[in-house]
């Protein structure tokens, strides 16, 4: 995907309350930057917002934290997001390998949205569900982690049924053709340019159980 730069990208980051500035992360804190002790979802990869809004919008129960490493795809959903009113959403610019320097154990569930799929061979560790990734989502999950997924890559999704049942994970549900399911599902940008195209949208959501010693 090409990226378009934003030139103004950094003053609209600043400038809004929903973005949380790298130099000022709440580590530990995170719900009392929420003022609340509900439950919080981060979604790794926001792209321009249209799932961390939606969710946001249908579960007031629960808070959000979107995560973006390019500035110009955040500034876009930063600018979608100060057009609301939002109160359970937060949003930082983060590479997910560093995602223990802003978190510790204060997540509930991890969303990874079409997701690079990273397609050599020699690339797929740097692929969000590669073991690498998931020791550092040890550090930010609270006693239970729950991963889902959604993505148009057979690859990416066969690799990771295998990478997260290898690391431990319980397979709660695999879809094959979610829109073909009445499942509820808050679309995606991408995902609804692609699907409408033809792709199927594969589906998991997985459940780990984090030990005490595994909290480091």
């Amino acid at each position: 995907m090409r990226l378009r730069n934003v030139k103004n990208a950094k003053e609209i980051l600043n400038n809004s309350d929903y973005y949380i500035n790298s130099t000022k992360y709440p580590k530990g804190i995170w719900n009392n930057l929420f003022k609340n002790d509900n439950p919080i979802m981060l979604e790794i990869g926001m792209g321009k917002g249209d799932f961390l809004i939606g969710m946001a919008k249908k579960h007031p129960e629960y808070n959000f934290i979107g995560v973006e490493k390019y500035e110009s795809v955040l500034a876009k959903a930063i600018e979608k997001l100060d057009a609301l009113e939002l109160d359970n959403v937060k949003v930082i610019q983060i590479d997910a390998k560093e995602l223990d320097t802003a978190l510790d154990h204060e997540i509930n569930s991890i969303y990874l949205n079409f997701s690079d799929p990273w397609p050599k061979t020699r690339h797929h560790k740097r692929r969000l569900t590669h073991e690498t990734f998931l020791q550092v989502y040890d550090k930010i999950f609270k006693s239970d982690a729950r991963i889902v997924m959604k993505t148009d890559n057979d690859s990416l999704f066969e690799d990771s049924l295998v990478n997260l049942s290898t690391y431990g994970y319980i397979l709660d549900e695999v879809i094959l053709d979610l829109w073909a399911c009445n499942k509820e599902n808050i679309r995606t940008e991408y995902e609804t340019k692609f699907g409408s195209k033809g792709f199927k949208i594969k589906y998991l959501s997985a459940h780990k159980k984090i030990d005490e010693h595994e909290k480091i």
